[in-house]
């Protein structure tokens, strides 16, 4: 799995042959099937195990900002910076299976939406604990600031798409906090 990550990720989904995973990872075709029936099954496994790390890793940073409900959500925006810069950074997979499988009842696609609606969930929660008066509309509004900074951070390769969406959450997190008064 992790020779495959590195492929599609690097590569692409769809592009990437289990020909060419196989011969990477030095495993037996065989091998391969015995744990999935499809290179689907294992877009799938590698798409669902991707969510839990990423949604992990982002949440330990939202808690590590502290108490504070407007840093923990800013703190969002810090993790970004922090990805956009890490070495191999190539965008959202995410992003990408939905682009690479874009009829909506694909099992990949609907994998990958499910990441993005547990981040807008996320998100809106974040929202709710700072006190915005919608929740769900700031939420929805950040997730596609998110969305937005990530292809263009890795357009760019650079952070910059990370610092500027952080600055318009925290007019957005204010305006709607304002608005709830």
């Amino acid at each position: 799995m992790a020779t495959a990550w590195r492929l599609f990720y690097r590569d692409g989904l769809r592009i990437v042959g289990i020909d060419t995973i196989l011969a990477e990872a030095g495993v037996a075709k065989m091998t391969l099937y015995n744990h999935f029936a499809s290179k689907e099954e294992l877009i799938i496994a590698i798409l669902e195990k991707r969510d839990l790390e990423f949604r992990a890793s982002l949440m330990d940073r939202v808690k590590a900002a502290g108490a504070d409900p407007t840093q923990r959500l800013l703190a969002v925006f810090d993790w970004l910076e922090d990805w956009f810069a890490s070495e191999g950074f190539k965008g959202c997979v995410f992003i990408r299976a939905v682009s690479e499988y874009p009829d909506p009842a694909h099992p990949i696609h609907q994998t990958a939406w499910r990441h993005k609606v547990a981040v807008k969930a996320a998100l809106t929660d974040l929202c709710a604990a700072a006190g915005a008066r919608d929740p769900a509309a700031l939420g929805e509004t950040l997730s596609l600031l998110i969305d937005g900074a990530i292809v263009t951070a890795h357009a760019t390769q650079s952070t910059a798409p990370a610092r500027s969406a952080r600055a318009t959450a925290a007019a957005l997190l204010q305006l709607a906090q304002t608005s709830a008064t």
